[in-house]
């Protein structure tokens, strides 16, 4: 055992003899991470705000049942993983895409016909809003299981072994599975997004359709309003993002959030919230 799983588990120990400065340290240590696997399989922030929570109650009340016969994140991965595929609240639940769908959306699309005045400067933050949004919406085209795999996988970098475990399927049938979703997701982009440099989205000439189609509203850009980790942090989480395929530079660059909510501030309201209190009574 290394010395941080050593460290995590003696805060596991303190945290389930009711240290609630050691619970703090652990969820503080893992919200992030549930929060981000939360936003790019539930498309959202509302939603990943949600469930990050849910998860977070689950992680609490299940603490003392953590056997320590794999690694923390491990078990935490499981607990999120399973939580988040079989998530029904998320607004992609109620109204499914597919590459289909979103394909002839972004084609025949008439960005020409909203009349929309927006000066340049703003222009370019609606835009960039609009890369995060619908990177992340793209993610909702595949279904739930494969969505899991390729963000394990491309965007966690999570090894092979780990999250077949995790999947509980083979590691084989994860890699090939996880080659097809990275393709499908690769033949999607190279045709419709811009950012691939092939595509024929443009971002900043869908600003004024996205805002007439409330996909975009300018005085609450979402994903702006999060606080992006800092490089130490994302090297801690796992890296940022690797290649996609010839595609990198459309997935390269999007960013890993840290959760709104402070681990102290979050603690306080899952340990006073209703679903915890209904737990303890079982």
């Amino acid at each position: 055992m290394n010395q941080e799983n050593s460290e995590i588990m003696k805060l596991v120990d303190n945290a389930t003899s009711g240290d609630k400065k050691s619970l703090e340290t652990l969820i503080s240590g893992i919200q992030d991470m549930i929060f981000n696997l939360s936003l790019r399989m539930l498309g959202t922030v509302p939603d990943a705000e949600d469930a990050t929570q849910e998860i977070l109650i689950r992680i609490i009340s299940n603490l003392s049942s953590f056997r320590k016969e794999s690694m923390f994140k491990t078990w935490v991965y499981r607990i999120s993983v399973n939580y988040l595929l079989n998530y029904k609240k998320s607004m992609f639940t109620q109204y499914p895409l597919d590459f289909e769908f979103y394909g002839n959306d972004i084609r025949f699309a008439k960005t020409d016909d909203a009349e929309i005045l927006i000066d340049e400067i703003s222009r370019e933050a609606y835009a960039e809003e609009l890369k995060m949004s619908c990177t992340n919406v793209m993610l909702q085209c595949l279904d739930a299981e494969n969505r899991c795999i390729f963000i394990l996988g491309t965007m966690f970098k999570v090894d092979s072994n780990l999250a077949a475990e995790i999947l509980n399927i083979t590691p084989e049938a994860y890699r090939k599975r996880l080659s097809r979703s990275r393709k499908k997701m690769a033949d999607f982009l190279a045709e419709y997004c811009g950012l691939s440099g092939t595509g024929i989205c443009n971002c900043k000439r869908r600003v004024e359709y996205a805002i007439a189609q409330h996909r975009l509203n300018p005085p609450n850009l979402e994903f702006q309003s999060l606080k992006i980790l800092d490089d130490q942090t994302i090297n801690n989480c796992k890296e940022e993002m690797e290649k996609l395929d010839e595609l990198s530079l459309t997935f390269e660059n999007f960013p890993r959030y840290r959760s709104p909510v402070s681990g102290k501030q979050l603690i306080e309201t899952i340990l006073h919230s209703s679903p915890f209190r209904k737990i303890q009574q079982f």
